[in-house]
C-alpha cells in the first residue's frame, strides 16, 4: 500500500542533492560517475594507503570529466579503521577538486545500507556527517522508517536499489506482487520505484536500475518519468552504453548516471578515457 508521507516531517529548502547534481551535470556535460573501486589485484600493494592513492589518482584525471564520483566502501572497509580514514581522506579529496574547479561534485557513497530506527539514523551521520559523502545507496527492503533518517538531510540524496544489475536480481525484484490499492499485480521493481516516487518529497531520491535489464529500464522510466536513476553495469558487467540512455534518458536529456569503474581505473590513460566516455555520451545525446 502506498501510504503517504507526512509533510511537516520535512523542510523544502531550495537546495536539494538533485539541484546540486544537475547543476554538475550541466558543468561538465556529462553523465559519468566515476567509480572508485580499488580493487586489491589493481593496487601496488594490499593497504589501505595504497587504496586511497590509486583513488586519488583517479579522481585527480577524472574530474573534469565526472558528472559524480562513487566510491564502494567495501574494498576500503576491508583494510579495517585505516581503511575508513583512506575513504575519507579520498571523499576530502574530492570536495577540494570541486573547489578548484568551481564546482561541486557529487560523491555517491555505494554501501547499500539498510535498517531501521536509531541503527539507520547513526549509518545516515556516518555516512553524511562523519564522511562527507553528499549520497548513498540504500536497501529499501526494510520500508520507509528505515529510508527516513537519510530524506531529513534536503541537500544530501540516496539512491534506492530497485532493478540492480546482477543476474541474481531475478531471485527477488522480479516477483509479482499484488499492492492493496491496486488490482493489477506489477513486478516488485516498479512497485519501489512507485514508492520511490512518492517517497521524493525533498527531491533526494533516485533509484537504483541497471543497465544490464534495458527493456526493464524503459518500462520503470516510463513508469516514473522524473526519477534520476544510478545505472551500474555499462561496460565490464555487459551494458551498452548507447542502449542505456535510450532506455533511461528523461525527456530533458538528464536523469541517469554511468558509473563507470574499471574502464577507467584500467586504462593507459583514465583522464583520457574519461574524457571519451564523456564526449561518446554527448554525442550519443545529441543523436537520440
Amino acid at each position: 500500500m502506498f501510504t503517504s508521507v507526512p509533510v511537516s516531517v520535512y523542510t523544502h529548502p531550495m537546495e536539494t542533492f538533485f539541484t546540486f547534481l544537475e547543476k554538475r551535470v550541466d558543468d561538465s556535460s556529462s553523465l559519468l560517475c566515476v567509480g572508485l573501486d580499488p580493487h586489491i589485484p589493481d593496487l601496488a600493494e594490499p593497504t589501505a594507503a595504497a587504496a586511497r592513492d590509486f583513488c586519488l589518482n583517479l579522481v585527480k584525471r577524472t574530474a573534469p570529466y565526472a558528472a559524480a564520483f562513487k566510491p564502494n566502501a567495501a574494498f576500503f572497509e576491508v583494510f579495517g579503521a585505516e581503511g575508513w580514514t583512506a575513504l575519507k581522506q579520498v571523499i576530502d579529496t574530492i570536495h577540494e577538486e570541486s573547489a578548484r574547479l568551481g564546482s561541486k561534485i557529487p560523491v555517491i557513497l555505494d554501501a547499500k545500507r539498510g535498517d531501521i530506527a536509531s541503527t539507520a539514523e547513526a549509518y545516515a551521520i556516518s555516512a553524511y556527517e562523519t564522511l562527507g559523502a553528499d549520497c548513498i545507496t540504500l536497501n529499501p527492503y526494510l520500508g520507509l522508517d528505515s529510508i527516513e533518517p537519510f530524506m531529513k538531510y534536503p541537500e544530501k540524496g540516496a539512491f534506492l536499489l530497485c532493478k540492480t544489475s546482477n543476474a541474481g536480481s531475478m531471485d527477488l525484484q522480479n516477483l509479482l506482487t499484488l499492492p492493496t490499492d491496486s488490482h493489477q499485480p506489477m513486478p516488485l521493481y516498479i512497485y519501489v520505484a512507485k514508492l520511490a516516487q512518492q517517497w521524493n518529497t525533498n527531491n533526494n531520491l533516485g533509484i537504483v536500475v541497471g543497465a544490464t535489464h534495458p527493456q526493464i529500464m524503459e518500462l520503470i522510466r516510463a513508469t516514473v518519468p522524473d526519477l534520476w536513476f544510478l545505472s551500474p553495469g555499462v561496460g565490464a558487467q555487459g551494458g551498452e552504453l548507447e542502449l542505456t540512455l535510450k532506455s533511461g534518458l528523461r525527456a530533458d536529456g538528464k536523469g541517469i548516471l554511468i558509473p563507470i569503474s574499471r574502464a577507467l581505473s584500467r586504462a593507459a590513460d583514465s583522464g583520457k578515457a574519461a574524457a571519451e566516455i564523456r564526449d561518446q555520451i554527448v554525442n550519443i545525446k545529441r543523436e537520440l
